[in-house]
């Protein structure tokens, strides 16, 4: 049988670690700190267009896992029809974000979201989006691996 103190400080020891393995988890980011993080204007999940800005807020979109991502989208973009593999949410931040479902971007299908929307991406259900002269800041979190596939 094991003596009290070291069965103690196993204890200890495990919950330390668990404490630690769970601390990556938890992520709390200032605008400006968010501001700092690295960006590219590619990456799982996103547009690939140089107009599109991604900073990856949490998790990894090329893995299995629960992902979020920031878009900073120029003025007078658009992004034509594409899917993903994986559902997604979305919150349009700042600007105004036209994104509409259906296979081809046309003005006429597009709904106009004002920060403080929200939307959604189906996994596999094309859809598409564009910007007028404001641009626009959009958040969207899903369940990698993800993907961008545009329709032909």
């Amino acid at each position: 049988m094991f003596p009290i103190k070291i069965v103690l400080a196993l204890l200890v020891l495990a919950t330390g670690s668990l404490s630690a393995s769970t601390s990556g988890l938890q992520r709390r980011l200032t605008p400006e700190e968010i501001d700092r993080l690295a960006s590219t204007s590619g990456g799982a999940g996103t547009s690939g267009l140089p107009a599109v800005t991604t900073t990856v807020l949490y998790g990894d979109p090329r893995k299995a896992g629960l992902y979020t991502i920031r878009l900073r989208v120029a003025a007078d973009t658009v992004i034509q029809a594409h899917t993903h593999k994986d559902t997604r949410t979305a919150t349009v931040v700042s600007g105004t974000w036209y994104f509409g479902y259906g296979r081809k971007n046309v003005p006429e299908a597009v709904r106009r979201l004002p920060a403080g929307s929200f939307y959604t991406e189906p996994a596999g259900d094309p859809h598409f989006a564009r910007t007028g002269a404001d641009g626009a800041v959009v958040v969207i979190t899903g369940f990698g691996p993800t993907d961008t596939a545009y329709l032909k």
